[in-house]
């Protein structure tokens, strides 16, 4: 068995110009993921289902959900060597006056693999999202 690289985590939070239960709707469908990412996205919307994002390059598996509230998933890219664990996303979703403030948690990420903390999750989550949800 392959000897498991060093993990870290973080957390990086913004604010979607859209109530909660529509950025958890958009998340867990595979429509609305990819309509707030503008890249493919096929999600299974139950615990346990599949997903994969961003044209296949993120997949992984729903873990546990709290509707409008709060999705935990298992997530890797195509980064990630094949002996390296399945890193984690915690997005935790909170009303706000005119949004939601989203706080994501992700763990377990591979040490050298900074690209996600860096920029990664802003310019390819955070900032569609805005797009996306200012849009309609």
């Amino acid at each position: 068995m392959a000897e498991q690289r060093p993990t870290y985590g973080f957390e990086q939070s913004d604010v979607v110009p859209a109530p909660p239960g529509d950025v958890y709707d958009a998340w867990m469908s595979s429509a609305g993921h990819t309509g707030m990412t503008g890249a493919e996205a096929v999600v299974d919307p139950v615990i346990g289902g599949e997903f994969s994002a961003w044209d296949g390059y993120i997949w992984g598996r729903t873990l546990a959900l709290d509707p409008g509230v709060r999705i935990l998933q298992s997530w890797r890219t195509s980064e990630f060597d094949e002996g390296d664990a399945d890193s984690q996303i915690e997005v935790v979703l909170e009303p706000l006056a005119g949004g939601t403030s989203i706080r994501l948690r992700h763990t377990r990420v591979p040490a050298d693999q900074l690209g996600y903390e860096n920029g990664g999750w802003q310019d390819n989550y955070f900032e569609p999202m805005k797009a996306y949800f200012g849009a309609l």
